[in-house]
Parts: C-alpha cells; structure tokens; sequence
C-alpha cells in the first residue's frame, strides 16, 4: 500500500519564463494561477479551459489534470509538487 504522503500537494516548484524556479505552497500556487488566469483573453487559453464559469474553478481543473499551462509561444507556467522535508 502505497504511503499516502506520496499523495500530498502542499509545496510546489514553479518554472516559468524567464524567472528563476520558484517554491510555492498551493495556497500561492492556486493565487498566482487565479491571477493569470483573470488577466489572460479566454480565446488564448487551452479550449478545455473554456467551459468554466468561474476562475477558481479552473485553476482548481488545472491542479487536478496537469503540471502546466501554455501562455503562447516562447512562454511557460510549469507546476510540480514537490516534498521540501523528510
């Protein structure tokens, strides 16, 4: 049985474009995806994301499904859960 500490997602390393890695608790993680995603014109995010009716709804989609979300070419917003202590 696997341990369930292998489950938690309290601490993340963010990489992003032309920014130096980043660690971020999901509270922060979930902060700053909300944040680009209410700047960012619904026709340039991923067709999957459109169908949300509220921005915490889909950042809470995107932490459940995936590590990254496209911001167009050359850009990047990456997210991986990571343990900071043993």
């Amino acid at each position: 049985m696997p341990n369930p500490l292998m489950y938690q997602q309290d601490n993340f390393v963010v990489l992003e474009t032309n920014q130096a890695e980043q660690f971020l608790t999901a509270s922060e993680l979930l902060e700053k995806l909300k944040e680009i995603i209410q700047t960012t014109n619904i026709e340039d995010l991923a067709l999957d994301l459109h169908s949300f009716d509220s921005a915490e709804a889909c950042v809470q989609y995107l932490l459940d499904t995936s590590c990254e979300l496209d911001l167009g070419p050359g850009k990047y917003l990456q997210w991986y859960a990571v343990r900071l202590e043993k």
